[in-house]
């Protein structure tokens, strides 16, 4: 039997890219953060806005990447997972799927 050829390793900048995401979002709350805790001088206050500005950013910021289109090298890469790569090996089952009503 043949092996299935092995997949290119992920480059440091790929790994990367959700620990940027994170950490631009970590600053924006620390920015909204210490902004209350300067206004209010209420350190509650400050950490529930610095909660909700991570939060709400990092949301914010998942959806512009999905936005994205992806690139050729992307779309090949995403068409051999899929197994539509031409070379017959079946797609999983994954039933029946929704029913309509």
């Amino acid at each position: 039997m043949t092996e299935p050829a092995a997949s290119p390793r992920p480059s440091r900048k790929e790994i990367l890219k959700p620990v940027e995401l994170i950490v631009i979002s970590l600053i924006l709350g620390l920015f909204v953060g210490l902004a209350v805790l300067l206004s209010t001088r209420q350190p509650l206050l400050a950490a529930v806005f610095f909660g909700v500005a991570f939060i709400v950013s990092l949301v914010v910021i998942a959806m512009f990447m999905l936005t994205f289109k992806p690139n050729e090298a992307e779309i090949r890469d995403m068409s051999g997972e899929d197994g539509a790569d031409g070379t017959g090996t079946p797609r999983p089952f994954l039933g029946p799927g929704p029913k309509g009503h």
